[in-house]
């Protein structure tokens, strides 16, 4: 069992074997993930060598790859990202709301990935929108912020949206904010009635238009008949929608905010063991009571990469949007007129650095200055043995 076990050492040794025995059937996307997870931060990608002016010790650091699936790599744009979202943060409560896909559909989406997750966008964000808007509950044009997650805990296939929503909204003359009870933004179950109906309908649509695609055991939903007796039984059942108890003030939104946006499939941290039994790590059973909620799972090697390669996001798909008052349209002026109704001055934007030359952190043995002295272009290992060396590296 390894503390420093990653990702990328999983791929790094059984990921071409699980290429070749899947040699043909993988898409590029998948493979260019797998490429970038493997180099991450190796020999592979370049990077520079640093050295104390003081001691004279030596540091290798290679470069990271910035793939949005590596889970190396989402520390630096989720700080970038934080950075950037708390000017938009207002003084009031914010509830984290989530629409989860029934598993029928999700089985759907599984091979229409591009499709129903840009429904499940729009049909949740049309939901809250419509509801909020309805004066019999808010009367107001609320802001959202959207997150997809396409995986369960144990790394199955489980799409879901989780929403970071102010407690009030703008009326629509927009002359008043309105707030919302402070433990209750929206009914759950007119939320789970309004998304159901919404998604339904247009996928349905999506049907009619030939846009979605049906292969394996599935592929008998190409019939029309078919298609809508597979779709019977969600019609009638709940559609679940999870309200949490509102944050305790905007630094727990943005505390929230920062394990979520740039999360992925699974975190190294999560991983405990790889071996010939396959891949250990941890996960949390919802099923269980609070307590006896962490488990831990062992997964055949080829088993976990599959499961992991099901949340690889087709190419430019946006997986953080903003609707409403947080629409990148009108946001500035949606929240500047929010500030002036709430009677807050608005909270500067920060400062985030401009990418710029390579600043090695103090030495790790005498806290003396590092300085670079060598570039490592990709695939080149630095010139003479370094006294000391960090393999891992960091991001460069």
């Amino acid at each position: 069992m390894s503390a420093s076990l990653e990702l990328g050492d999983i791929f790094r040794a059984a990921g071409p074997a699980w290429r070749a025995a899947h040699a043909g059937r993988l898409p590029l996307q998948q493979l260019k993930v797998m490429s970038a997870i493997e180099h991450c931060r190796t020999a592979a990608l370049g990077g520079h060598v640093a050295a104390c002016g003081d001691c004279g010790h030596w540091r290798i650091a290679y470069n990271s790859c910035r793939n949005r699936h590596c889970p190396r790599c989402q520390g630096n744009a989720a700080r970038t990202w934080l950075a950037e979202r708390e000017a938009d943060l207002l003084p009031v409560g914010y509830f984290h709301v989530v629409f989860t896909l029934p598993a029928r559909i999700a089985d759907i989406a599984l091979q229409n990935k591009a499709v129903l997750y840009a429904l499940l966008f729009q049909a949740a964000s049309e939901t809250m929108m419509t509801i909020a808007a309805d004066r019999r509950h808010l009367g107001a044009r609320i802001g959202i912020t959207a997150v997809l997650h396409s995986w369960g805990s144990a790394l199955t296939h489980h799409p879901h949206v989780h929403m970071i929503v102010p407690g009030g909204g703008l009326s629509p003359d927009a002359q008043r904010w309105i707030s919302s009870r402070p433990a209750f933004l929206l009914p759950v179950r007119v939320l789970g009635k309004l998304f159901r109906r919404l998604f339904l309908t247009r996928l349905l649509a999506l049907f009619e238009a030939d846009r979605l695609a049906f292969r394996g055991q599935l592929a008998s939903l190409a019939d029309r008949r078919d298609f809508l007796r597979y779709l019977a039984p969600v019609r009638s059942r709940r559609w679940v929608v999870y309200a949490k108890p509102p944050f305790a003030g905007p630094k727990a939104v943005l505390a929230y905010l920062s394990r979520y946006t740039h999360r992925v499939a699974i975190s190294n941290r999560r991983l405990l063991a790889f071996d010939e039994r396959g891949v250990t790590f941890r996960y949390k059973d919802y099923r269980r009571d609070t307590a006896h909620q962490q488990q831990v799972m062992t997964l055949g090697t080829d088993e976990f990469i599959r499961r992991f390669m099901l949340h690889v996001l087709p190419r430019g798909f946006h997986r953080i949007r903003h609707y409403g008052l947080l629409a990148s349209s009108n946001r500035k002026a949606s929240l500047a007129r929010a500030r002036d109704l709430l009677n807050v001055i608005p909270t500067p934007a920060a400062e985030v650095p401009e990418s710029g030359p390579v600043t090695p952190p103090p030495c790790p043995c005498c806290g003396g200055q590092m300085v670079v002295i060598q570039i490592l272009p990709r695939w080149c290992q630095p010139r003479g043995p370094p006294r000391a060396t960090d393999p891992a590296g960091e991001s460069a």
